[in-house]
């Protein structure tokens, strides 16, 4: 095996079909028995690259008979069997196995018998000796022969030989895994790069620097959708010369091959020479346009890389283990500027008349996914923060929305510097708000994009849309850090990067802007990620990844929500947070500018002692990163002894293997003594399947997991639950709001569960008359609402109105309590609060609500722009008047006019709410074309379709219709493709459905069918309707 090869198994790559059935029907080797003349020569094979020591088939392994003289092996056994059925019996291998005469051995003549003729005798003889020989041949085949398969054929293949796929020239491609081989490793990249966006193409030309890490005949890198014109190869001083480039597209692989190998320790430089159209989707380099304040049509490139776009931009090694340092050149028009990851050296003037900007080289090595470059005509506004200027950049239309995300990009920059005593590496930090980016923002070294809803808020912008913007820049200036100063090795680690930057967005701006109430948030995102992590169809975070669909998967909750969330987990279990942060700053500085895995995070964490609790940081939470799912701990007490019990939370347990999942647990509690401050909480280790621990035999009740910073569901047993319900039916004081969200979050998911009836959830929640904190209500209303559209789908209409009545008569006083009006500096919870509260008063359609709503639509509409909707009460406005055909329309041109991106981006959901048959196929059909509305909202537009009852069947009709269309738009795996899917499916409860989404994805086969999300759609949709069969008869009595 190669040392320098990261690949812990040998994959095949897409191979043409008759090498994959070649691979497949590989026989094992004959068997050699040694008990022969073993003087038999064996030829002799040369030597393989290291790269390839991974493809040793198991068939090399030899197999060896003849070790022992009298063993009586199976194979002879069932010959001996088999020749029985035939009805002939065997010699016996000695005497003492003989019970009677064997009819083989000539007996004794009796004395009435005459003496036998000649002719009799040389015919006996005959048959007996045809007998002889056919016993002879029986008895020495082997088992295999008289079974319905037959004996395997000899194996006329080299054992050790790969099998390569087939280049686009017709030639054998030297490589057959996804992986590129670590014989060679980029050192720099020279780059240089002709866009035209008029014609919506581009030329360039790479020279990459490598060094030979070991001996190998072969260079194999990545490039897709690019004709490359010329290449030449440099040997350390040599002369450089031509070679063919080979390509193999189904992998996005190239080759150069040699006659006699490169030698460890040499330098080389490749020189590729290339064109290639810029893409017209939202990764590599792309091209993308906006209609400016004059209403001209204005084109722009950009860029997205990650996951594995670079290499549709220039040939190279882009994996994240590749890293390497970039000089960068790109020419212009005088009307356009450029950016890059670092600050411009020089401008030259072409003779074409054309600019050519040129970038200082990186100072850090870099991957290749955090690579950019960007082609506009944007308008900046700078500050200088710590020796690093700080810039946002984007449309000139919208230069004064830009102010907010400098003050929030320059405060936590400054933050980080601090937090993790490292300072930002580069000279520049630039974020541009970017009018046609798919994700919300990518953390590329020193150029942030961000699509414009991300970055850009108005001076009047409420504080809850400032919280948005705050969000995403904390979380793409951590990444500065946790994913581009330290890289995983691979993207089965993007926890790494992305639990990291996750979990340090809320911890940022919990210091940096506490206004922002981010503890709501953070709390809501972590109850989402365990309900996506309950089903069976989740993975580890911590998981292999072996094809480009399933890298694509990896950007969903697991990797940012719940990897965020074990982090805090293990920070809440410490004696202070201070020891955590140390552990951080050890594994940063101990990592820079290097690869890393699961591991070595651990590893770091243990070395600087950490937690008395916890000698070794990697056992414990390796429990939590290495296994898929998470536990649900169950309480049961006897006077003053508290037993404690683990299982895996599993929503399917059908066709599952029972496992014996266990997980160190850092058990938090509180107590009716003492249940509020921090200083109340306690904490017990549960290592084993259960464990005890002491309390007072005073204790009236338990609360375990306190703020809910574990991440486990509590079951208290029915005893504990009813001195819960009493305690908060007195006093919800008597626990935090945390506390009290996350009683109504697990009472749900162990009736999800079936662990408790409906009718427990429904006890649990009579507390909430009192309730006026924002994270239960929000909790409860988004569980209740789930359960309503259910009921709605399957056209339970008795159901649907009984349980809007429960909800009105929970919420509906505090409903009635929330104010029109903009609020002066109130705190953005209770802005979350009033928001969540009216859009379900509105959607439940109460007569208050709605009047309220119009009146203040048509305010805005009369007002000629001097009035303004309060920012936290756009939604439920613009989602009342999207049910009139009338104001529908007004919406729509509202849409076309707005500045403000944070309120187009509601109006997109206003407009996406509609019940109205044909304004769904529009704004769909719209969503597809990208005209009006971008297509890069259509993940946005479909989800809000799906909400309501006229849609969703639409929806799924459209997603069926127009698949190929989407996957060209939206890579397959993705997050808008999960996105998509999930919103489609998500509340189909029938057998009905289940089938068709079952025959549908089944039918696309490479187009999308292995996707992770395609189970855990079909997994959902045995939920709902295994949870439905199961309680709707008892929902009737209920209710």
């Amino acid at each position: 095996m190669d040392p320098f090869d990261s690949n812990s198994s040998a994959e095949r790559a897409n191979l043409p079909r008759n090498m994959i059935e070649n691979s497949m029907f590989e026989e094992e080797p004959d068997v050699v028995d040694l008990a022969k003349d073993s003087s038999s020569s064996f030829p002799s094979f040369p030597a393989l690259d290291p790269d390839e020591v991974v493809y040793e088939p198991r068939s090399s392994r030899l197999l060896v008979r003849g070790l022992g003289e009298n063993d009586m092996d199976e194979d002879e056994e069932d010959c001996e069997s088999s020749a029985r059925l035939l009805g002939m019996s065997f010699m016996n291998r000695s005497s003492s196995h003989r019970s009677r005469p064997s009819p083989y051995t000539r007996q004794t003549a009796t004395s009435s018998c005459s003496r036998p003729s000649t002719r009799t005798m040389v015919v006996c003889a005959l048959f007996w000796g045809i007998v002889i020989s056919m016993t002879m041949v029986l008895y020495f085949l082997p088992g295999c022969f008289f079974t319905k398969t037959g004996c395997r054929k000899e194996n006329t293949t080299t054992p050790l030989d790969p099998v390569y796929p087939v280049a686009s020239n017709g030639e054998l491609f030297p490589w057959a895994q996804f992986r590129l081989p670590q014989s060679v490793r980029p050192l720099s990249y020279d780059l240089t790069l002709n866009p035209d966006i008029s014609k919506m193409t581009f030329t360039g030309r790479v020279v990459i620097s490598m060094f030979v890490r070991h001996n190998t005949n072969r260079i194999v890198l990545h490039s897709a959708d690019m004709n490359i014109s010329k290449a030449t190869f440099k040997l350390g001083d040599g002369e450089a010369k031509d070679v063919t480039v080979l390509e193999y597209k189904p992998q996005q692989q190239i080759a150069i091959k040699f006659s006699s190998d490169l030698q460890v320790g040499q330098r080389c430089l490749l020189t590729l020479d290339y064109r290639a159209n810029l893409s017209s989707t939202y990764d590599g380099f792309y091209y993308s346009s906006y209609t400016d304040k004059n209403g001209s049509k204005r084109a722009l490139a950009a860029t997205q890389f990650e996951p594995l776009s670079a290499r549709k931009a220039f040939p190279c090694f882009d994996e994240p283990g590749f890293k390497a340092t970039f000089l960068i050149r790109i020419s212009r028009k005088p009307n356009y500027m450029t950016l890059s990851n670092m600050p411009k050296a020089k401008t030259i003037e072409l003779s074409d008349g054309l600019l050519q900007d040129e970038f200082e080289k990186t100072t850090v090595n870099m991957s290749t996914y955090l690579v950019a470059f960007i082609v506009a005509d944007f308008s900046p506004v700078s500050r200088n923060v710590s020796e690093t200027l700080v810039s946002v950049y984007s449309v000139k239309e919208k230069k004064e929305h830009t102010e907010f995300a400098l003050e929030a990009a320059s405060q936590l920059l400054q933050y980080y510097n601090n937090f993790f005593e490292i300072t930002y590496p580069l000279k520049k930090l630039d974020l541009v708000a970017i009018p046609d980016f798919l994700a919300g923002a990518m953390e590329n070294w020193g150029l942030i994009t961000f699509r414009e809803t991300s970055l850009l808020v108005g001076k009047n912008s409420s504080l809850l849309e400032k919280q948005v913007v705050s969000s995403v820049v904390a979380h793409e200036l951590a990444h500065q850090w946790f994913g581009n100063l330290v890289t995983m090795s691979w993207w089965n680690d993007l926890w790494l990067n992305e639990g990291f930057a996750t979990y340090m967005q809320y911890t940022s701006l919990q210091a940096v802007y506490p206004k922002l109430d981010i503890d709501n948030l953070f709390l809501s995102v972590r109850f989402r990620a365990m309900d996506s992590d309950a089903l069976n169809s989740s993975h580890a975070v911590s998981t292999e990844v072996d094809a480009p669909e399933q890298v694509q998967e990896m950007f969903d909750s697991v990797s940012y929500e719940k990897g965020a969330s074990v982090l805090l987990m293990l920070n809440a279990s410490m004696a202070s947070e201070q020891q955590f942060r140390k552990g951080l700053i050890q594994y940063l500085k101990q990592f820079s500018g290097s690869n890393t895995n699961t591991d070595d995070l651990w590893n770091s964490l243990t070395q600087v002692e950490l937690s008395t609790h916890y000698q070794n940081v990697s056992k414990m939470m390796s429990s939590w990163t290495s296994q898929k799912g998470f536990p649900l701990v169950t309480v049961s007490r006897k006077r003053d002894e508290v037993t404690l019990t683990q299982e895996h939370f599993r929503l399917t347990t059908d066709n599952v293997t029972r496992s014996s999942s266990l997980w160190t647990i850092p058990v938090t509690y509180v107590n009716d003594s003492c249940s509020v401050a921090p200083e109340c909480r306690q904490m017990f280790t549960l290592k084993t399947k259960s464990g005890t621990f002491k309390v007072a035999e005073s204790v009236k009740w338990l609360k375990l997991n306190y703020r809910n910073t574990g991440f486990y569901v509590v079951d208290y047993g029915d005893d504990g639950w009813a001195a819960l319900r009493d305690a908060l039916s007195s006093n919800i004081s008597v626990l935090t709001p945390e506390d009290r969200a996350s009683l109504i979050h697990n009472s749900f998911a162990l009736s999800r569960l079936g662990r408790v009836s409906f009718k427990h959830v429904l006890k649990t929640l009579d507390y909430l008359t009192n309730e006026t904190e924002t994270s239960p209500v929000t909790e409860a209303l988004l569980q209740l609402r789930k359960l309503y559209r259910l009921l709605e789908k399957r056209q339970e209409n008795r159901l649907v109105s009984r349980m809007k009545n429960f909800i009105l008569k929970r919420f509906g006083s505090l409903m009635d309590d929330q104010t029109w009006k903009e609020e002066e500096e109130e705190r953005v919870s209770k802005q979350e609060l009033r928001s969540a509260l009216l859009q379900a008063a509105c959607a439940l359609n109460e007569p208050k609500c709605t009047q309220q709503a119009k009146a203040l639509f048509k305010q805005y509409t009369e007002s000629n722009g001097t009035f303004r909707i309060p920012g936290d009460l756009q939604q439920v406005v613009f989602n009342v008047a999207a049910q009139s055909d009338d104001d529908w329309a007004v919406l729509l041109g509202l849409y076309q006019h707005v500045d403000s991106d944070a309120e187009k981006r509601k109006i997109i959901r206003g407009l996406a709410s509609t019940q109205n048959v044909r304004n769904i196929v529009m704004i769909l059909q719209t969503g597809l074309k990208g005209d009006i509305i971008r297509t890069q909202e259509l993940p946005l537009v479909i989800h809000t379709v799906c909400q309501g009852f006229a849609g969703y069947l639409f929806a799924w009709d459209f997603i069926q219709d127009n698949w190929d269309r989407l996957i060209e738009k939206f890579p397959v795996g993705s997050f808008a493709i999960q996105t998509i899917i999930n919103s489609v499916t998500s509340q189909f409860s029938t057998q009905s459905h289940l089938e068709q989404v079952q025959g549908f994805f089944s039918r696309l086969k490479e187009r999308g069918s292995q996707m992770r999300s395609v189970q855990e759609a079909l997994e959902t949709i045995r939920l709902n309707q295994r949870w439905l069969d199961k309680n709707l008869v008892s929902l009737q009595n209920w209710l």
